[in-house]
């Protein structure tokens, strides 16, 4: 496993207001992620666990304070190449899977690299291939409304790796499911992501779900504490 840093943050603080009043959602945040680390987040509502992960996937700016990606400053980036570090280096995965409706499993997947120039033949067969690594071969042309839940989570995920990101973020990944399905969805994660060298940062009011990561962060009132 590689212990290159893959992310650095460095006094990073968020405000925004809310209802005429200002929230400070992250306070001075210092974190430093290795690659290939599996972390689990967990905290209150409201206690800034959504913006973490925001600023994690390059989906939001600090207020003030650095995050570094890779080596590279995320602030130093413009929109459209933010917009492309998403595209190819950070996967996501959310407790409503998100998936396109009117799309089947396998045009769900193959969407995640329409804008990375990946020819349409490689998208099909890199989306096949995901789709079997995940256990759902035998369901390439079924619509989400034709999948259960842990299907559609399973689509959700082999969405996120099939660009072969360097970071996988999944916001409750197992909140809409059964505790067995649970677990096999967090089976299925942790295996996709050792074998991918991929870092693996879990947000879950689950205590089954965070106890299975290495490292353990909490976040209440915006300050990020090791646990």
């Amino acid at each position: 496993m590689s212990t290159s840093t893959l992310y650095k943050l460095s006094g990073v603080a968020k405000k925004y207001r809310q209802s005429g009043k200002e929230v400070n959602a992250l306070r001075g945040v210092d974190l430093t992620i290795a690659a290939g680390e599996h972390i689990s987040v967990q905290g209150p509502t409201g206690g800034g666990k959504s913006t973490l992960l925001q600023m994690l996937g390059a989906l939001d700016v600090p207020t003030s304070g650095t995050i570094e990606f890779n080596g590279g400053s995320l602030s130093a980036m413009s929109s459209a190449a933010l917009t492309r570090l998403r595209g190819s280096m950070i996967g996501f995965v959310f407790q409503n899977y998100n998936l396109i409706p009117t799309m089947t499993a396998q045009e769900n997947v193959e969407v995640a690299l329409a804008a990375t120039g990946v020819a349409a033949a490689d998208r099909r067969e890199r989306a096949v291939e995901m789709l079997n690594k995940v256990g759902l071969g035998d369901r390439l042309n079924h619509l989400p409304a034709e999948l259960s839940g842990g299907q559609q989570q399973r689509v959700a995920i082999a969405r996120a790796l099939v660009k072969n990101p360097a970071v996988l973020l999944a916001d409750e990944p197992t909140g809409n499911l059964d505790e067995e399905t649970r677990d096999e969805i967090m089976d299925l994660l942790e295996a996709q992501a050792a074998e991918n060298d991929v870092t693996l940062i879990v947000v879950t009011h689950d205590s089954k779900v965070a106890a299975r990561a290495k490292r353990h962060l909490n976040i209440k009132d915006g300050v990020v504490r090791e646990v």
